[in-house]
């Protein structure tokens, strides 16, 4: 394999040069962390498993005028992905109670949100992803007001239409995390969906049972965590043939 260039390495994926001008290679890592760094470990096929899980919610969103950066998967760990500046906010989609909001508010979890609600977070794992507001965003010039309601109105939407895929498979689709980057074609800007979206940030639960088929296993130490991964890949019914262990990580990386 011809050595690729290395264009950033995040906690969970790893972005090469693309083989065409505007594209980028994203590598899907069986790494784990959870509490902003602080914990670490490996899942043993995540890295395949949320490379087609997030192929595969990418495609159908884009299947109903979603814009996103995916191309298409390259193979059981890659996929091809248009090159975008990224907007330096995590958007938080919460439908019901879970995590963060259960703390801050001392609301149960599993509390059923009188409507969804959307939270914005400055990228920073220095600074802790702190929570801020629509003025921070603007006055700090990370987006403009019409950016954000771009945002906005493209997280309700992929919020709707992942809620109802995900109870058609028994999930409860409770949170979950965006990323949003600025692509620029022709001179034109538009806003699109970017990153991943896989059991490393959603919170997915069995609806029947509420049992956590997502990170939070990992977070919480409750074991099961690649069943987990595997199951919400089966119910989608994309679960990679000969399981999810076919490619070993280390061994792709250049």
């Amino acid at each position: 394999m011809s050595r690729r260039r290395r264009i950033y390495e995040g906690k969970a994926k790893v972005l090469f040069e693309g083989p065409e001008p505007g594209t980028l290679v994203q590598y899907f890592k069986d790494d784990a962390t959870a509490f902003n760094n602080q914990k670490k470990g490996t899942i043993t096929g995540k890295g395949v498993l949320n490379n087609r899980i997030s192929e595969y919610l990418m495609t159908r969103l884009g299947e109903i005028g979603i814009p996103t950066h995916f191309v298409r998967r390259l193979n059981m760990r890659e996929q091809l992905v248009r090159e975008v500046e990224i907007i330096p906010l995590e958007v938080v989609v919460r439908n019901v109670a879970a995590g963060s909001l259960s703390k801050r508010f001392g609301i149960v979890e599993g509390t059923q949100l009188p409507r969804s609600i959307v939270e914005y977070y400055y990228k920073s794992d220095e600074l802790g992803d702190p929570m801020v507001s629509e003025e921070h965003i603007t006055a700090f010039g990370w987006a403009q007001p019409q950016d954000i309601d771009e945002i906005l109105a493209l997280s309700l939407r992929v919020n709707d239409f992942l809620t109802g895929l995900l109870l058609g498979v028994g999930l409860r689709l409770v949170d979950f995390k965006l990323e949003f980057g600025r692509l620029y074609e022709n001179e034109e800007m538009r806003i699109v969906l970017a990153d991943e979206i896989s059991p490393d940030n959603c919170r997915l639960w069995d609806v029947k049972t509420n049992e956590r088929l997502d990170k939070d296993r990992f977070r919480r130490d409750l074991g099961n965590v690649e069943e987990a991964y595997q199951e919400v890949a089966r119910r989608l019914g994309i679960l990679p043939e000969g399981g999810p262990r076919d490619m070993k990580g280390p061994s792709t990386m250049q």
